[in-house]
């Protein structure tokens, strides 16, 4: 187009020369004068800083000829024209319109920001000159974007609106029309597997499922694109080292409403593994590497193994201050016998060394606080795995939405590095007010006001409330997690607390408490902590119901007869814990493991002396590399009872201390805190009967008398041992966004456990009539064992975390109460 302005201006430049009586081959002359006839927006000096003749130039047809073209370069003239009067030369031009508004018309499928951002690339934007010459080339694109989609129909027209000043609005009209349905997938060539299979792996589909509201035939060209790298990858992977797409055709129906999708294939042979070799520089750990291979020989050749283990390699080489290594496979292939050799090719590159670690974003935070956190140091060469164990440790603090890790090479020198740490931090102070509702707690409010990050020194201050059907409480905490340089943390910790047991579907009893205590934890290692606490606790007991597991407490440390009586106990704890964890990370993990070993005890003088010791374990297992499937097993353990004695009764384990069982997240499937042992009343003439030593009772009618003994069961109480297991597969979320990975998780799960009371002496109510001892269950059997299966899906949503199960036991007892859909919110999991 630009071409076809030039010619047209050289005929001008012609008729001009004739006009003035001269010949077309006309002499050459010396300019005296340059007018400039036309100018608006551009400025004389401008158009005469374009121009490469000057006065005192002497000129001549050829010389005119690349001033024209010169002056069309600077990219401000539509039209230019060039005469000569006298010996002054006359250059006439007509601007380029300002573009004054650009307007987008009929655009569905394509956001008008993604239409200015394609415009903005060809130099066309609001208050610019406006080309009139690529506006084709931008309907030729955007049309051919469409037809990308499936949408041959579609037309884009733009129009030039002529306003006042030399100034235009650009509209881009837009008819979309409806996509094309792809009506059948068709795979040309195929031998070994069959077509739905390989279809199967197809993004693109020509079927939906009338229950899929999400599906859709459209067609889209980077679809197939990506398609065909899929089907590609998936016979490299199955040993067809020489698969290749030969063709691949797109058939229109006549009404431009369908489509017909064509891929010849050629699948070649399947090769298996001849041999691997390593060659290269290999730096005398040839052993570490062979171990390293998970290529054998005689395996199917496959190449996704293949670029897996060059990765491999160059992470293991990255650890050893080789940041750029190159290794390359090069495949030797036996045609006659199908097989092929991996010669693996190391070149591992200069050892880099790390001149210094930096960090930006960080205006809160002080620098110092993030530097206790690295794992790279100075002046030490550059260890990829201590990078990123230092990028991890960073986004573990809880501090930063986003953590970006980058090596800079050090200006004139080709073995230093500096590693800069971008952060992104975000609001690590909070005033949280929050209301949730859970088949647990009911209606619950929260109120808190925390600061994770306490004026930028990385520790915490916090002070909670809550109050739900079943508890009220006020936790206040402090802990600063580098009381030492050395990693020593050290924390605070004052409560108050009222529980009503009723209403936590346990049997009837009131527990105020309140408490402080103080705690330290230090490292061992990068994954393992060992921690000591010392903490006073109060509590008060009272409205305690009557059942006969309870009255054994009271006939030790109480009144047996008067059980609703207040009872106060102050007892100082010592409590001892070791944790491991090697999650890649603390919120939806999807490998490693993390262990926790817990356990207290009442220092010898406490008003009840007594231990509990548990073990929690968790396994992650990725099923694949992209960790969009994995399995995850979960176990705890734990035990409690009394030491010592008191009055010459031997001490119990507190029944608030129990362990439960039943819920949202352990064996789910019954209702809360339903597993395990229940209460159970025993009753003669309307009064209690009070378990004595010898398993006699007393307070009531002996069996054999003429009142009938009762039994009648009432809630859970717990018990002083638990054991679960819990297996669950974390697969993807269907219908969701990528971008909703890290934010809720779907698992199908499988629990099984049991809560029981070793201290329960089933035997010593054999005296009872046999119809009212059968009413009566052993828990002190810890075979009874509970199990369900289910779906899972939990939400780290704003409101909070949610959590919602549905579960069907498996293996339940009489009096288990289940439940089939639970679900939390606002409480953490």
């Amino acid at each position: 187009m630009r071409l076809n302005k030039i010619m047209a201006s050289m005929v001008f430049i012609g008729a001009a020369i004739s006009a003035q009586g001269q010949a077309a081959s006309f002499d050459a002359f010396v300019v005296d004068d340059i007018k400039v006839e036309g100018l608006q927006r551009v400025a004389l000096g401008a158009a005469l800083l374009n121009l490469p003749i000057k006065v005192g130039d002497q000129v001549d047809t050829l010389s005119l000829q690349r001033a024209i073209r010169t002056l069309y370069a600077s990219d401000n003239f539509e039209d230019i024209a060039v005469a000569r009067d006298g010996n002054t030369l006359v250059v006439q031009v007509r601007e380029r319109p300002t573009i004054s508004d650009i307007v987008f018309e009929g655009n569905k499928d394509i956001k008008d920001e993604q239409l200015q951002e394609s415009l903005d690339g060809s130099g066309i934007k609001t208050g610019e000159p406006l080309d009139r010459t690529i506006l084709t080339e931008i309907e030729s694109s955007l049309q051919d974007f469409y037809y990308s989609v499936g949408k041959y129909n579609a037309k884009v027209q733009a129009q030039v609106i002529t306003l006042p000043r030399n100034r235009v609005e650009l509209k881009l009209k837009f008819t979309e029309g409806d996509a094309a349905d792809i009506h059948q997938i068709n795979i040309v060539g195929n031998t070994v597997f069959p077509d739905d299979e390989l279809i199967g792996l197809f993004e693109l589909t020509d079927y939906v499922a009338w229950w899929d509201f999400f599906g859709d035939r459209r067609y889209q060209k980077q679809k197939l694109e990506g398609d065909l790298e899929t089907l590609t990858s998936y016979y490299n992977d199955r040993g067809y080292l020489k698969f290749k797409v030969e063709s691949t055709q797109v058939a229109m129906t006549p009404d431009k409403t369908g489509l017909y999708v064509t891929v010849n294939v050629d699948e070649g042979e399947q090769y298996t593994i001849k041999e691997v070799n390593l060659t290269g520089e290999l730096l005398g750990k040839e052993a570490l590497m062979k171990a390293l291979l998970p290529i054998e020989s005689g395996e199917m050749y496959n190449g996704g193994e293949v670029t897996f283990t060059e990765e491999l390699i160059g992470k293991f080489l990255g650890r050893y201050g080789y940041a750029y290594p190159k290794v390359t496979t090069y495949p030797e292939v036996d045609d006659e016998t199908n097989e092929v050799s991996l010669n693996i090719n190391v070149n591992p590159g200069k050892r880099i060394y790390v001149r210094s670690v930096g960090f930006s974003g960080n205006t809160v935070t002080k620098d110092e606080v993030l530097r206790r956190e690295m794992r790279q140091l100075e002046g030490a060469w550059l260890n990829s795995r201590s990078v990123e164990l230092s990028k991890e440790r960073l986004n573990r603090l809880g501090f930063f939405e986003t953590v970006e890790v980058e090596t800079t090479p050090v200006p004139g020198s080709d073995d230093l590095v500096d590693v800069n740490y971008k952060v992104k931090e975000q609001p690590s102070g909070s005033f949280n007010f929050g209301v949730g509702y859970g088949t647990e707690s009911k209606l619950s409010l929260q109120l808190g006001v925390s600061q994770s990050n306490f004026l930028g020194t990385g520790n915490n201050v916090a002070i909670n409330l809550n109050n739900n059907t079943y508890q009220k409480s006020v936790n206040a905490t402090y802990r600063d997690p580098y009381f030492t340089k050395d990693g020593v943390s050290a924390g605070v910790n004052i409560y108050w607390s009222e529980f009503d047991a009723d209403e936590y579907y346990l049997e009837s009893y009131k527990n105020n408490s309140y408490g402080a205590g103080v705690d330290l934890s230090w490292p061992v290692n990068e994954y393992n902590r060992l921690g000591l606490g010392l903490f006073y606790r109060h509590n008060e007991l009272s409205e305690v119901s009557p059942y006969q597991q309870v009255l054994k407490f009271y006939q030790i440390y109480g009144d047996p007869t008067d059980s609703s009586s207040t009872l106060a106990f102050d007892n100082f704890e010592l409590n001892a814990n070791w944790t491991r964890s090697t999650l890649n990370r603390g919120t939806f993990p999807t490998s490693g493991n993390n262990q926790k070993l817990y356990g207290k005890m009442t220092v010898p003088g406490s008003d009840i002396q007594y231990f509990k010791v548990s073990f929690d374990t968790s396994f992650y297992f990725p099923l694949n590399r992209t960790h969009d499937w994995v399995f995850l097993t979960r176990g705890k353990v734990g035990y409690g009872n009394g030491y010592g004695d008191y009055q010459g009764q031997d001490n119990i384990l507190p029944f608030w201390e129990n362990f439960y069982a039943g819920g949202s997240t352990v064996l789910r499937g019954f209702k809360t805190n339903s597993v395990g042992p229940r209460a159970f009343y025993l009753t003669g003439d309307g009064t209690p009967c009070i378990p004595q030593p010898g398993g006699n009772f007393g307070g009531c009618n002996l069996p054999g008398d003429p009142d009938t003994v009762a039994v009648n069961s009432g809630r859970s109480i717990g018990g002083n041992a638990i054991a679960t297991l819990s297996a669950e597969l974390i697969v993807p979320t269907p219908f969701l966004d990528e971008s909703y990975k890290n934010s809720v998780r779907t698992s199908f799960f499988v629990d099984a456990g049991n809560v029981w009371d070793t201290e329960f002496a089933y035997d010593s109510y054999r005296t009872l009539p046999q119809p009212e001892f059968d009413k009566i269950q052993d828990y002190s059997d810890p075979s009874r064992i509970r199990a369900s299966a289910g779906l899972s899906v939990q939400w780290l949503s704003p409101m909070g975390p949610m959590v919602f199960s549905l579960a069907k036991p498996l293996k339940e007892y009489e009096g288990d109460d289940s439940e089939v859909f639970s679900f939390n919110i606002g409480r953490t999991f």
